[in-house]
């Protein structure tokens, strides 16, 4: 598929789709050429969230469990192709991609043999069918379409899983909702991102109800000198810089730390005096200040991090561990 291809009608009536939420009545993809138009476009834009959330797991350590990936509800498969392009295919016992669609599954399984020679790559159906163990569930942008059997059945592949990842766009509404599910899940499963603490999730305790967890992945910059990205931008009424998302990562297995670690929720805001950060710890929810005439350094540094902040607050200062590392101390 190339952009001169591209079905713009299609896109946009997915747009629409996107922008009215609700559940989903039925699968939509039509045929290859819908998923190809899409996989190329909206699918790129999901690629580029999915890889800020990569790489935060291996800021923090983790690495997948091996045996199979499950990219559940996998449309044009963006997702699964992401998590196995990331750790390599020799980690992993195969790929297999399931989505009500027909037409979904048959690119999905199609694009992934094609990036991944010698990688097995199913259609999911006898995974879904059957119960043996899976290796790491992935799922991606379906949590505003879903009914109730379909959470559900969700429900059951994690419990067969052995880690999870799920990634949402950063709506106030889907992360709220990932929360919850997150919620149900600590007492078996580590929480290895973005939370810094296996503790309930502060931002759905009362008195936080306009807050929400999410993150904002960062574009390659090649795109806005691209005439194509640019013509798509326009026409589906997308901010190429915005990208947010939320997401949640488990693990049965995993050991790894964060104690003592804290996580900005959203971006920093920049102000004349001081600059303004949401923190999540295991303490719970705060907005904190740091004055620009106590702590220059600090606000210059929290103002040009790139990607989501995970930090320490300390005697000497603040350590951050993803973006350049600072000093300084809150106001």
């Amino acid at each position: 598929m190339t952009w001169a291809e591209i079905d713009w009608n299609l896109l946009g009536r997915h747009r629409e789709r996107f922008l009215g939420g609700g559940p989903s009545a039925g699968p939509y993809w039509s045929s290859a050429a819908d998923l190809a138009s899409y996989d190329l476009t909206f699918g790129e834009r999901i690629g580029w969230k999915w890889d800020a959330v990569l790489d935060e797991l291996d800021l923090r350590g983790w690495r997948p469990p091996g045996g199979t990936v499950l990219d559940w509800g996998c449309g044009s498969g963006v997702a699964g192709r992401r998590v196995v392009a990331k750790f390599g295919p020799r980690c992993f016992d195969g790929l297999e991609v399931w989505d009500h669609s027909d037409a979904a599954r048959d690119y999905s399984r199609q694009r992934a043999e094609m990036e991944f020679s010698g990688l097995r790559v199913g259609d999911g159906v006898s995974l879904m069918e059957g119960s043996e163990p899976i290796g790491l569930l992935v799922i991606s942008h379906v949590l505003n379409e879903l009914q109730p059997p379909a959470v559900q059945e969700i429900k059951g592949l994690v419990a067969r899983a052995r880690a999870v990842i799920w990634t949402e766009p950063g709506s106030r509404e889907t992360s709220r909702t990932l929360g919850a599910l997150r919620n149900q899940w600590t007492a078996e499963l580590g929480i290895v991102a973005p939370c810094t603490h296996a503790l309930p999730c502060p931002i759905l305790e009362e008195g936080n109800e306009r807050h929400w967890c999410h993150s904002f992945a960062r574009p390659p910059s090649f795109i806005f000198a691209d005439s194509n990205w640019v013509k798509f931008g326009q026409r589906a009424g997308i901010d190429l810089r915005s990208l947010p998302y939320s997401f949640v990562a488990l693990d049965r297995a995993w050991k790894g730390g964060a104690e003592g670690l804290s996580r900005i929720i959203g971006r920093t805001e920049s102000f004349k005096p001081y600059v303004r950060l949401l923190n999540c710890d295991a303490s719970g929810l705060a907005e904190l200040s740091v004055m620009r005439r106590d702590c220059p350094a600090l606000c210059k540094e929290l103002e040009k991090a790139k990607g989501p902040l995970v930090y320490q607050w300390n005697r000497v200062g603040l350590k951050v561990t993803s973006g350049a590392s600072v000093r300084g101390k809150p106001a």
